[in-house]
């Protein structure tokens, strides 16, 4: 295999992982919020919440630099 076919599938691979933390971040709200009804309570992130906050971030840094690296490549 070449370094491109190893780096699309290092790219999916990711791509699976910031699906599956963005899913893992939906809170359960009601039918109001879908519609632009959130509440105007601010409140910060804590423990799990937080750590899947920062995963998220993190992968979608690393997928940027993946997918610009296969550019670079596939030139």
């Amino acid at each position: 295999m070449s370094l491109h076919a190893y780096v699309n599938l290092i790219e999916i691979i990711i791509a699976g992982g910031l699906i599956a933390l963005i899913l893992l971040q939906t809170k359960s709200t009601s039918l109001g919020s879908v519609f632009g009804g959130d509440s105007a309570i601010h409140r910060t992130r804590r423990g799990v919440e937080k750590t899947l906050h920062q995963a998220t971030i993190v992968l979608s840094a690393i997928f940027f630099l993946v997918a610009v690296l296969n550019v670079i490549i596939s030139v």
